[in-house]
């Protein structure tokens, strides 16, 4: 095929996919850059979603996937809002995030990683927030915090895991941490430890089905194949818990079999899950999808006031450990297709379509 004969292509959208991305140029949301960009017939320029210039009749609009294949297309980037700058920022994000991992130094300046990456503070911290939903220091944080868990649940010292992940004093510790591990760094070094928690495995027509809770509420609903696969991931999030097989909370079991199946919720099940304060409020708001329907991660950050957050949300999404109850499965992508599950692609599909056809 020539390229002329190309350029003059459409590429393959889905109608659906088409009505997303055009929405998403209306309204200029710079959380969906990267995701696609349009191009103009016209002018033979392709755009971001956010870029500032005027607003091309739909009829003129092309929608391309990747910078790539909008200039195998016969497309130039626009000057006005530099498309080809995405691929720039991903780069930055991934030297930077090398160098914060490396780094001792509380907090990382902004001026100081912009220097250290040959570029400035204003660009990084734009890409900071259209890569990743979070600000350069806040990244540095949820670095810092995921480098002192894994220590800890290593059976690192606290005080040795204190100053090798660059907290200044035991006290700004666990201020900064306390809250975002749900325990104190000393409950979390042992994994659980003196914690009693039961779980119960049920066989359902998605597979196997462990819940697992305490006296005060569901702490894990895990999904799969694999009984000893299931309980294994339990225990590596509590390796030191007292854990034990159990006929498990008649009633909290039978409403989370029901919700597998397809039935609407019965009963309002109590949650004890560890989590920062911006995964509590990411679970909440999935809680309010209606059955039967879904939301995209752009949508779910703008409903929590947080428009630039759509790849932490996607983060708290993944991290969810009480599917079922917390409906992670109807969370899907800009262009309504479905996104990563934990449990597998076929299990959401069929958890969305059932609660499709129970609403119906």
């Amino acid at each position: 095929m020539s390229t002329t004969s190309r350029s003059n292509a459409a590429p393959p959208i889905t109608p659906r996919a088409a009505d997303h991305f055009w929405q998403a140029i209306e309204q200029r949301d710079s959380a969906c850059d990267g995701a696609f960009v349009f191009g103009v017939r016209s002018t033979r320029i392709y755009c971001r979603p956010s870029c500032p210039a005027r607003r091309p009749l739909r009829r003129n609009t092309l929608f391309f996937r990747t910078n790539e294949e909008a200039e195998s297309f016969g497309y130039r980037p626009c000057r006005r809002c530099r498309p080809q700058e995405q691929d720039e920022a991903t780069g930055l994000i991934r030297r930077a995030t090398a160098i914060l991992r490396e780094s001792e130094e509380e907090p990382v300046g902004i001026s100081s990683l912009a220097a250290q990456l040959k570029t400035s503070a204003a660009k990084l911290r734009r890409a900071f927030h259209r890569i990743t939903g979070l600000s350069p220091r806040e990244f540095s944080q949820a670095l810092r915090l995921e480098r002192l868990k894994k220590l800890l649940r290593e059976g690192a010292n606290i005080t040795e895991a204190l100053y090798e992940c660059g907290y200044g004093s035991s006290s700004r510790l666990y201020e900064k941490t306390n809250s975002q591990l749900g325990m104190t760094p000393a409950s979390y070094r042992k994994g659980g430890a003196g914690m009693r928690i039961g779980y119960t495995l049920v066989n359902t027509t998605l597979g196997k089905v462990l819940v697992a809770a305490t006296e005060r509420g569901v702490s894990a609903v895990y999904l799969g194949e694999s009984e000893r696969t299931l309980v294994e991931s339990l225990r590596d999030e509590y390796p030191r818990a007292e854990l034990f097989r159990a006929a498990g909370e008649e009633g909290w079991l039978r409403e989370i079999v029901r919700r597998v199946e397809g039935a609407p919720p019965s009963l309002d099940l109590p949650l004890d899950v560890q989590a920062t304060v911006f995964q509590r409020r990411v679970w909440q708001e999935l809680q309010k999808i209606p059955r039967g329907t879904t939301r995209t991660y752009t949508q779910v950050a703008r409903a929590l006031g947080k428009p630039r957050s759509v790849r932490a949300v996607a983060r708290a999404c993944s991290t969810n450990p009480v599917s079922i109850v917390v409906p992670c499965h109807r969370v899907v992508r800009m262009d309504g297709s479905l996104a990563g599950y934990r449990w597998g692609m076929a299990r959401k599909q069929k958890l969305l379509e059932r609660e499709a056809a129970a609403s119906a």
